[in-house]
């Protein structure tokens, strides 16, 4: 009680002194302005106000100084600012956090009267009133207004007062669908929206020119009743052009493949397919290919729709730097007018190569560097085929003392990905996508892992799948045919014995044959910096050896191999939640929520090693070495080679919140909390502990720390440093807890996890 009672007097006299130390600098003529309040009167039955209500309060300028804990830091650092020869720290506070005073005399309190009525009117509130009241202090001054609500007027009919032009019988056609309702609220924002939609519909039935501007409400409010209500006139001004009230057909349709500024004209030659024709010099990209990525028609009406979907879909090829779409008038007598659209498509370059070195440092005390070097071919046969390879070769080595130094690993790797801008099937399919075409992939690739003198692993890989944007937010790829295999081609006695000693990681490593079906899901609204609240909802589904189990068990042979190589047969599903929170425009609360399970069946008793889940590191529990969490309880007797193997499991869980601010220009901040663990679906003599049970939640690691970003636009280097407040291990009573002793070398070393890596976590 004394403690409570102590925080809170602390509290109190830290309020105080910010009040006097600010006191002390308000100019004798001035009165610091601390805010204004709306008291509103209004009749009960009024629905919806609450909108209503948020405007009026935003009216209330101008914003005071802001206050943390009922301390005016931002004023208080200006004030300092303004001395003679301010310290280091004081000139620091006034740019991070400093405000120049708001005071009364900046305050128009009538002016702010005439918003509210104004606001008022707008919304259907005619013959409100609206008053303020000045409460002057010594040095502090603030406003409290009043305003009187009237009922509303509301809406008894809704009339185009029409002639008889065509634009007047299409606007007609677009009223069933509108907002204004008879009985609905005299509102003027419902108003300007319903001109945009007219304006879209109008649109989209061809009208080029029309403007929305053109379109103008006239409300009568002299009905013979004495009730609140209003007759709402639509008509059209009297000087729209002529152009703006016409349809206009599409005429001509040009595509320029290579469009260049430098092209010569009289080596250009035109194909005309389907109503478009096609005009390029030297063959860039095939017209046949071209043609099917214009939704625009020749002899079609004008649609804004199909003329910005045509221009994603050409830009999704991936092979366009620009991609232009221009309308130009023909010069036609007509009862309607005529459109001529061009297409110009400046490509990028052909050919590059990039070449990548990076330095790798692990939390599991693992350093080296890397070389990636990618060739890139983004038009290889004239249809926007997209050709990747990519090598790689890294070296890694461990830099702790101790039992666990002189570890190194090779890795070497080749990889080729050939990617078509559209669908490529067995049989011929026209695809229905508007948003974006759909992309084939297939990929090739083999890797080389030597560990340190323990073990050889060679693995090859090959998929064929799709991959596609729904909307601007959704995301698909489908991959029907997915293969690895795993050879565990060399094996030292030490890791033979690593195997022999845990039969789970020894059946994972046997299943060198995964052939299956994956499919991710992705919608993502994180992007968005403006956004308040963003999220992103990943779905992940891995489905392997099902097809081949089959056609043993039709065939009659069933020995749990493919051309003599034992397959994997299992179901995963990752689920992957993250809410962002964006409560100023640099100050984030970010949070994440990731489940995964995966389940062997049939012919396999575990996950092959290479679809297992692990905890711990830069992007998940970073307050513990990558891998080096779970299963479950368990715990290695000795943190030695063998603890590097066998810390994975078949269920996932993880949670992550992490509060990001900035610090000063692109270098920003966090503190973050990570907690979760991993387990297995079946029991495993050589993990006590590891298998999934009622009790998981007590086997939660949770850790905490704080990180510094160098945010450069798209580019984030990362450092994050952490520490265990929970271990999943040992006796239950004691796993809270964590002494902070930070003067002890043994316990910076056990407790302090540096974490080095590019990008945000999530």
């Amino acid at each position: 009680m004394k403690i409570k009672q102590s925080i809170i007097f602390c509290i109190g006299l830290l309020i105080w002194l910010s009040g006097c130390q600010i006191k002390k600098f308000i100019p004798e003529n001035e009165l610091l302005y601390t805010g204004a309040t709306l008291e509103i009167e209004k009749p009960d039955d009024i629905e919806d106000f609450k909108s209503v209500e948020e405007e009026l309060n935003g009216l209330l300028r101008p914003e005071p100084n802001s206050k943390f804990l009922g301390m005016y830091v931002g004023l208080w650092s200006y004030y300092k600012s303004q001395k003679d020869k301010p310290g280091f720290i004081i000139r620091f506070m006034n740019k991070k956090f400093g405000e120049e005073p708001v005071y009364m005399s900046q305050v128009n309190p009538s002016r702010t009267e005439e918003l509210i009525l104004n606001r008022l009117e707008n919304r259907g509130f005619f013959y409100g009133t609206a008053t303020s009241e000045e409460t002057r202090g010594k040095k502090f001054a603030e406003v409290t207004y009043s305003t009187t609500v009237s009922h509303p007027y509301l809406l008894k009919d809704f009339i185009l007062d029409r002639d008889s032009l065509q634009i007047e019988h299409d606007i007609q056609s677009l009223l069933p669908e509108t907002e204004l309702k008879s009985g609905s609220r005299f509102d003027l924002n419902a108003l300007n929206l319903e001109r945009e939609r007219l304006d879209e519909g109008l649109k989209q039935k061809g009208y080029y020119n029309f403007n929305n501007d053109y379109l103008i409400f006239e409300a009568d409010t002299n009905i013979s009743d004495s009730s609140r209500q209003f007759n709402l006139y639509l008509r059209l001004k009297k000087e729209v052009p002529e152009n703006g009230l016409l349809p206009y057909r599409v005429d001509r349709i040009q595509v320029f493949p290579n469009y260049s500024l430098n092209e010569s004209a009289e080596k250009l030659d035109t194909v005309s397919l389907d109503g478009k024709d096609f005009i390029q010099g030297n063959l860039v990209f095939k017209p046949r290919l071209l043609k099917d990525y214009i939704l625009i028609e020749k002899g079609a009406y004008y649609d804004p729709n199909k003329s910005k979907l045509s221009s994603n879909r050409l830009s999704s090829i991936g092979n366009y730097k620009f991609v232009n779409l221009r309308y130009e008038e023909l010069k036609k007598k007509d009862s309607i007018g005529h459109l001529a659209a061009n297409f110009y498509l400046s490509p990028m370059t052909k050919r590059s190569v990039r070449a990548e070195l990076l330095g790798v440092s692990k939390s599991n005390n693992f350093a080296g560097p890397a070389l990636n070097l990618v060739y890139r071919n983004r038009n290889l046969f004239n249809g926007g085929e997209t050709f990747n390879l990519s090598g790689k070769i890294g070296y890694e080595f461990q830099i702790a003392g101790g039992d666990r130094s002189n570890l190194h690993s090779l890795e070497l790797g080749l990889r080729g990905d050939l990617i078509f801008p559209r669908v490529i099937f067995f049989v011929p399919i026209k695809e229905k996508f508007s948003y974006s075409v759909p992309k084939t992939k297939i990929s090739l690739g083999t890797e080389y892992l030597s560990r340190g003198g323990l073990y050889r692993l060679n693995s090859y890989s090959t998929s064929y799948g799709y991959f596609w944007n729904a909307n601007t937010y959704a995301y698909h790829e489908l991959n029907p045919i997915s293969i690895s295999i795993i050879n565990l081609s060399k094996s030292s006695p030490e890791f033979d014995e690593i195997l022999n000693s845990n039969p789970f990681l020894k059946r994972s490593f046997e299943q060198t044959f995964i052939a299956g079906i994956n499919y991710t899901f992705n919608y993502n609204k994180l992007n968005d910096r403006f956004r308040e609240h963003g999220y992103f909802f990943g779905l992940g589904l891995d489905f392997a050896g099902n097809t081949i189990n089959a056609i043993e068990k039709i065939s009659g042979k069933d020995d749990g191999k493919v051309f003599g190589l034992e397959y994997a047969q299992y179901g995963k599903v990752d689920l992957d939640l993250r809410y962002h929170f964006n409560f100023t425009k640099t100050q984030t609360i970010a949070t994440r929520l990731f489940a995964g399970l995966g389940a062997p069946f049939g012919n396999s008793s575990s996950l092959p090693y290479a679809k297992q889940y692990f905890s711990g590191g830069p992007n998940s529990i970073r307050a513990f070495r990558i891998r080096s969490i779970g299963p479950g309880s368990y715990r290695p007797e000795a943190f030695d080679n063998n603890s590097y193997f066998d810390q994975s499991g078949d269920i996932r869980l993880e949670g992550n919140i992490e509060y990001r601010f900035p610090i000063v220009s692109f270098l920003k901040g966090a503190l973050f909390m990570d907690a979760g663990n991993i387990w297995l679906m079946n029991e495993n003599e050589a993990l006590p502990g590891g298998k999934f049970s009622s009790n998981w939640w007590k086997e939660i690691a949770v850790g905490t720390g704080f990180g510094l970003r160098v945010d450069i636009q798209f580019f984030v280097i990362r450092f994050d440093l952490a520490t265990p407040l929970r271990v999943p291990y040992g006796d239950e009573r004691s796993r809270w807890g964590n002494n902070f002793d930070i003067g002890s070398k043994t316990w910076r070393r056990e407790n302090l996890i540096f974490n080095f890596a590019i990008g945000y976590p999530f």
